[in-house]
């Protein structure tokens, strides 16, 4: 089960955050997201459990917990919505370069 963990502290690490699931059962991955400019910490992640029952026991235990001053949030991660694919030539960036004007 993929568990997404929000409102996390901008100084939480994945270690910090494994060390908190870990009780709980066996660990897929973790993984804090960061914003790819600054490589600082988006504020949430994805805690990825193989067992159902332990993950849910992690969810419970662990959804309103306060980890490094700020309460969290854990529940099941919902599946990603599909977006449709952004052209590079709608919103006026590239376009056509040939134009004569």
């Amino acid at each position: 089960m993929n568990i997404f963990v929000g409102n996390l502290s901008f100084e939480t690490t994945d270690e910090e955050l494994r060390a908190e699931f870990a009780p709980f059962g066996e660990l897929a991955s973790v993984n804090v997201l960061k914003d790819r400019m600054t490589n600082r910490s988006r504020g949430f992640a994805f805690v990825e459990m193989p067992n159902n029952e332990e993950a849910q026991k992690a969810i419970a235990a662990l959804n309103g917990k306060s980890i490094n001053g700020r309460t969290i949030n854990a529940a099941e991660a919902k599946p990603r919505e599909e977006r449709p694919a952004r052209s590079r030539t709608q919103g006026g960036f590239g376009g056509n370069r040939n134009r004569s004007w």
